[in-house]
């Protein structure tokens, strides 16, 4: 009988050995991923966007993103650095290990050095300021987007095949303002007559317009995201300049949500990015009908990265089997960006930045008579930032 006991539970360990082997074991638990994001104020939107395109990855894999149980912890900022630090510092006591959602820079800027010096991941899936694709890269942070530079410098190229010599350039005091007007001249050619900066907050452009209308460009190339990008746009055409003074600007600052909010306001106006709803890429179709199903709106640039990011987070997670603290190989297996993009190519540059194409759009009416950015030409391909070069990082 004794025997019999023993050969029963070494045929028991023997079976629960082949089961290991065939499943690899996930962590019981599932992996939190802390998504601090802006849902509150006028820039709201955006953060709505970023939580439901990453919350479809999730959905459409049951729950899990590379196979692993994942549970998104979301809080709100309401677009203050310091409400997002303290978010960050208390999912940081808690243990959380993986990090995203903010859309900000100046929010960013207060969140990435709580979670990277605690030797957690940040993936970035919309702002890329300068400062962290430069000298202050770190090996635990990538970025899904662009550097914050990429749609500006694009847009001085198109400034340049559009013809125009001269031009205002406008944006709000911030870090992702100054990087845009910095990318933007770093390619443009022309004579910029003016250099205005704005509050992110603004919701009055009647200066600032008046001064557009008394310098007379032959365009005016402006960034301004979520609710100060509708109201300009708004007064834009309200003050009669959309019909003299043509407008290019990042697709950001135009996206689906303001199109929605502005009417035909920005219609002829003209647009860069790295997708657009009206993208012939057959993945990209796919998205965009599942988030129109599952949302009942057509989807920001917002939540195509979100859902791109979630996308790349599952490589990860899956080359671990959900343990994070595996650091160096979910740092390996990130490097290696091995997942279908929304925009298609998707490879990451030495400071964990993309290296991808950008395309002119131009706003126009579909056939069911809707306003989207429709791709005019690819402008710029393997785009890489200006600041790699700068990064120093560690393997």
């Amino acid at each position: 009988m004794e025997k019999s006991m023993f050969r029963n539970i070494r045929v028991a360990s023997l079976l629960v050995a082949a089961l290991a082997c065939a499943h690899p074991a996930y962590a019981v638990d599932p992996v939190k991923i802390g998504f601090i994001t802006t849902l509150s104020t006028p820039a709201g939107y955006i953060g709505e966007d970023e939580r439901d395109g990453f919350n479809l990855a999730v959905t459409q894999g049951g729950g899990k993103l590379g196979g692993v149980p994942v549970e998104l912890v979301v809080e709100d900022d309401g677009l203050k650095p310091a409400n997002a630090k303290q978010s960050a510092d208390r999912m940081v006591q808690s243990g959380i290990r993986l990090y995203s959602g903010v859309n900000f820079s100046n929010v960013l800027a207060a969140v990435v050095p709580s979670v990277v010096e605690a030797q957690n991941f940040y993936v970035s899936l919309n702002p890329g300021p300068s400062n962290f694709a430069g000298a202050s890269c770190n090996r635990n942070y990538f970025v899904a987007s662009y550097q914050n530079d990429a749609f500006h410098t694009a847009g001085g190229v198109a400034a340049n095949e559009l013809g125009y010599k001269r031009v205002v350039v406008l944006a709000p005091n911030y870090q992702a303002g100054r990087d845009a007007l910095a990318g933007f001249k770093r390619t443009y050619k022309g004579q910029v007559l003016a250099e205005i900066y704005t509050k992110l907050d603004q919701s009055d452009f009647s200066v600032e317009l008046a001064r557009i209308r008394s310098l007379a460009p032959d365009a005016v190339y402006q960034f301004h995201p979520g609710g100060a990008g509708i109201n300009f746009a708004k007064q834009y055409a309200n003050a009669g300049l959309s019909k003299t003074i043509p407008m290019v600007m990042p697709g950001f600052s135009m996206d689906s949500r303001m199109l929605a909010a502005t009417g035909a306001a920005s219609e002829g106006a003209y647009t860069t990015g790295i997708w657009s709803v009206a993208m012939d890429n057959k993945a990209s179709q796919q998205f965009v009908e599942a988030f129109k199903k599952a949302y009942g709106r057509i989807p920001t640039d917002y939540a195509m990265q979100a859902y791109d990011t979630a996308q790349w987070i599952g490589s990860g997670l899956k080359a671990v089997n959900g343990d994070l603290t595996k650091a160096d190989a979910f740092r390996v297996a990130m490097r290696k960006a091995e997942f279908v993009s929304l925009r298609g190519k998707f490879r990451l540059n030495t400071n964990q930045h993309p290296i991808q194409d950008l395309y002119l759009m131009r706003i126009e009416k579909g056939a069911g008579g809707e306003l989207a950015p429709k791709v005019v030409r690819k402008i710029v391909s393997d785009d890489k930032d200006a600041y790699a070069d700068q990064c120093k990082m560690p393997s």
